[in-house]
């Protein structure tokens, strides 16, 4: 890696998008990056509220599937984590926010399924914070208080959710009827779309959202 030594080029790195704490910093909430080698269970104990980022794919076979040729390398550790928070938020109240891969992670933990490519929504052929399509949103649901009847997003996904998880509300549909927004009870909600890279990050309510309701726990 540049920058650093060449003693240390085997060692363990852990990466992720600024993007994410930055928009969890401007909506008034303090970040936290977890590593994989942490207890799921132990460590959601200690959170006032989860962001599951976007990311790789998930391993097909948790959800009844063959990998397909298009399937990008799946991490079993990051898996194995995500499901983790997402179960142990569930159980225990915590407000969870959702980004692309993170409804995907909601999903199958629910016992839903994906569809493994859908090339048309992966436009990288653009800039990342390019609003591609419009999202309708359901009303009375979380989502739909937060933003209205509709908004423009960004596509940044080569799979969308398929058949829906037991218990999940779909609150957002795109318009040809791809699932952008899945919610559970009053404290889980997840989306497809990267609010995060949106040019309205910084006063993006779905991220107000989530710290205002972090902040009930304190």
């Amino acid at each position: 890696m540049s920058g650093f030594p060449a003693s240390m080029g085997d060692r363990a790195v852990d990466l992720y998008l600024a993007d994410y704490a930055r928009a969890v910093i401007e909506a008034g909430g303090i970040p936290v990056h977890l590593p994989l080698e942490v207890d799921p269970v132990a460590v959601g104990e200690r959170l006032d509220g989860i962001v599951l980022t976007g990311g790789t794919d998930i391993d097909p076979l948790r959800y009844g599937a063959e990998p397909g040729p298009d399937l990008l390398a799946p991490e079993p550790e990051r898996d194995d984590l995500e499901m983790g928070l997402m179960a142990a938020a569930i159980d225990a109240g915590i407000p969870v926010l959702g980004i692309c891969r993170g409804i995907q992670v909601l999903n199958v933990l629910r016992g839903g399924t994906l569809d493994q490519h859908v090339p048309e929504h992966c436009r990288f052929d653009l800039p990342v914070d390019t609003a591609i399509h419009q999202v309708r949103f359901t009303e009375g649901s979380i989502l739909g208080e937060l933003f209205g009847p509709s908004a423009r997003v960004n596509s940044l996904h080569h799979q969308t959710v398929a058949g829906v998880g037991r218990d999940l509300a779909v609150t957002a549909r795109a318009e040809d009827g791809t699932i952008e927004g899945l919610e559970l009870g009053d404290h889980v909600v997840a989306v497809q779309w990267h609010p995060e890279m949106l040019p309205s990050r910084s006063t993006d309510p779905v991220f107000a959202w989530l710290v205002e309701r972090a902040s009930r726990l304190q």
